[in-house]
């Protein structure tokens, strides 16, 4: 009951933050601050930008990443990964379930369901999302003659590897991504008639097939607290690599290059209740590698005000205008939910819009923790018995402990350093 009062209390709170700020933010000029923003990040705008299609699949499904500015390919550590890196399915530490609801710009929303688990290295994982917006088309007299929506929709399959995982060093994980995205276009009028044209949506309609790749490492770097997970993560990745069709009902064509990128982050944990993170992406044109756009960087911060609540904040320089984002996260059981919001003054000056909502389920570890307390209890029983040179029954347990994890370096060593000894005890005993 205590639980539950203070999670209201915290809930209250940051509600109430968010209230303030929105209210102070609607008393400024935005015209005036978008126009200082704009000078200042000038430099930062390229010839290029605009130019790929599919652009939706640059729009954040909303959540944890969004909160953290999309500094999220050097972190991945919810199922948000799946559009920054497809390594992290394989180290993963539960399986969830979530859905995502990002209301954009301009009356335009991104819908999103993913999940992901994971078996021992191995993961897995999937995600639907849609992006929508209204299409109305008013003829010369402003009468509506077609009204439907245009939509960008897109499937996503993942699979990835944890490679020579081990106490100290944690592996390699690697993974792809296989999507698929279908671009739909509703049917115009003629301009003449006013006739529906049937099949014309289709026409400018397009599917789009591509891939990604991504890499992850972790390991520990200036900890200072204790756990036994790292506290830093480097991830590379490359995304939407493929190629898009376009023009059915008559003459199929390739369309726009995609929105390819190619990104490095990274993440730390100075302490167990904050988390810092950074990214740098490079957009690529794969039909002229010369027409590049711009880079895009940005940086993410976490703080555990609770073991149940956090509060994040993100900062992202794409295009002449940065980006801000607030949010918090609250946990309800197995349940995790995310509020974001984000101030993207490049495409927006209305401060109703860019509000996204999450909820995760959290489907658990699929038994590892009670794993990881057995290897940990066979460990600590073979110490025992080394520490009474016992030295046979501690190679035994620890033996016990490689079947169930066999990356468990510390009981490797241990039945090195107990042989080491057997035998230096053997030879004294020849002597």
């Amino acid at each position: 009951m205590r639980r539950m009062k203070t999670t209201k209390k915290i809930f209250s709170l940051f509600w109430l933050f968010t209230a303030l700020c929105l209210n102070n933010a609607v008393a400024l000029d935005y015209t005036d601050l978008s126009s200082i923003l704009s000078d200042t990040f000038h430099d930062f705008t390229g010839s290029n930008e605009g130019t790929s299609s599919f652009r939706s699949l640059l729009i954040p499904m909303g959540g944890r990443s969004e909160s953290m500015g999309g500094a999220f390919t050097g972190l991945s550590d919810d199922v948000s990964f799946i559009d920054h890196n497809p390594a992290a399915s394989s180290i993963m530490k539960e399986s969830e379930l979530a859905v995502f609801h990002n209301a954009w710009i301009a009356d335009s929303n991104v819908e999103t369901i993913a999940g992901t688990t994971r078996f021992g290295r191995i993961g897995i994982g999937g995600k639907l999302s849609c992006f929508y917006i209204p299409f109305t088309e008013y003829d010369s007299f402003g009468n509506r003659t077609a009204g439907s929506y245009y939509s960008e929709t897109t499937a996503a399959i993942n699979t990835s590897c944890n490679f020579f995982p081990g106490y100290t060093f944690k592996g390699l994980a690697l993974g792809f991504n296989a999507k698929v995205s279908w671009r739909s276009v509703p049917d115009y009028a003629d301009n003449d008639t006013n006739d529906i044209i049937s099949g014309s949506g289709l026409e400018q309609s397009a599917i789009a097939i591509m891939g990604d790749i991504g890499m992850m490492v972790q390991f520990n770097f200036m900890k200072f607290y204790s756990s036994r997970d790292t506290n830093c993560r480097i991830g590379l990745s490359l995304m939407n690599v493929g190629a898009a069709l376009t023009g059915f009902g008559k003459r199929v064509q390739i369309d726009d290059p995609l929105p390819t990128i190619a990104s490095f982050g990274l993440s730390y944990k100075l302490l167990d209740a904050t988390t810092f993170s950074a990214e740098f992406q490079q957009p690529i044109n794969l039909f002229d590698i010369g027409e590049r756009q711009l880079f895009s960087a940005s940086l993410g911060a976490e703080i555990k005000i609770t073991n149940f609540f956090s509060a994040l904040a993100g900062f992202k320089l794409k295009g002449g205008n940065p980006r801000f984002s607030i949010g918090g996260e609250f946990d309800l059981f197995n349940l995790r939910v995310n509020a974001n919001y984000t101030l993207d003054l490049s495409s927006s000056l209305n401060p109703a819009n860019h509000f996204s909502l999450s909820a995760k389920l959290k489907l658990g570890d699929n038994g590892r923790a009670k794993k990881r307390a057995e290897v940990d209890r066979l460990y600590f029983m073979g110490v025992e018995e080394y520490a009474k040179r016992n030295y046979d029954k501690a190679i035994l347990h620890w033996q016990q402990t490689l079947k169930l994890d066999k990356f468990f370096d510390p009981a490797k060593q241990g039945i090195k350093n107990a042989r080491k000894y057997q035998a230096m005890l053997k030879r004294m005993e020849q002597i």
